[in-house]
């Protein structure tokens, strides 16, 4: 099976926008429901539905993919994750190495997910070495010090960092150093990488202040609209018009 050193995704080359390449995965993940549910063919209004976005943006979307469906019978389910999943490179095996194996590590080893979606856990590695040796997943994890060798005995090109803040950038130039050209980054800081590498960023505080955001926001309105009392308007306003000679609304 290829690895993911030697073979790229070719989305960039064939020039489909970043925008489309980050809803691909939605696509996917709708589609991937409707074939465990042997559903043969799907509208794209359906399927935006699914995914959460509007069926205009799909069908625009899907363009870039050469997929305009049928009229009057849409999608082929099947095709579809075919074609989505080798233009996002998960037709082939992807090893991954997870850095940081606290609490969020070993949820991430044990996300089943990964194995169904064209990625394979290489490697656990952390920095304890108390830690070196326990199995976590079934995986048994791996001191720092092999970073650089397991990255290249595995072929491996992509890292995840769950290490803490302070850790997270040296873990990173370390990566990059082996040969790790793209990072999901679940430490809460910003990592500086060079061009070519590219770090997708995880911050679920971030993703709940924001919600925090919404919630206070939508309390505020709420206690706006309980508070506001309609006032009765005096009635020569309400029997005249603007310019207090003619009735605004005619009489019935």
């Amino acid at each position: 099976m290829a690895t993911g050193r030697t073979h790229r995704p070719a989305t960039r080359s064939r020039g489909i926008p970043e925008a489309t390449v980050a809803r691909l995965p939605l696509y996917l993940r709708a589609l991937t429901a409707l074939s465990e549910r042997s559903v043969p063919t799907v509208s794209s209004e359906e399927l935006a539905a699914a995914a959460g976005v509007n069926s205009a943006k799909l069908r625009k979307d899907f363009s870039y993919l050469g997929s305009y469906g049928t009229r009057g019978v849409g999608y082929d389910v099947e095709y579809l994750v075919y074609q989505i999943s080798r233009e996002l490179g998960l037709t082939q095996d992807w090893p991954v190495v997870i850095v940081g194996i606290g609490n969020l590590g070993a949820a991430l080893a044990n996300y089943g997910g990964f194995a169904s979606r064209g990625f394979r856990v290489a490697a656990l590695i952390d920095a304890d070495p108390a830690m070196a040796g326990k199995p976590v997943a079934g995986i048994p994890v791996q001191h720092t010090d092999e970073l650089e060798k397991i990255i290249d005995g595995n072929g491996v090109s992509i890292g995840v960092i769950a290490t803490p803040a302070g850790a997270a950038q040296q873990v990173c130039d370390r990566l990059v150093a082996a040969g790790v050209t793209s990072i999901l980054n679940f430490a809460p800081t910003v990592l500086t990488v060079p061009d070519g590498v590219d770090v997708r960023k995880v911050d679920l505080s971030i993703e709940l202040q924001i919600l925090a955001f919404h919630e206070q926001r939508k309390a505020g309105e709420e206690a706006a609209a309980e508070g506001a009392i309609p006032s009765a308007a005096p009635k020569e306003s309400a029997d005249k018009g603007p310019d207090g000679d003619v009735p605004a609304v005619m009489p019935a």
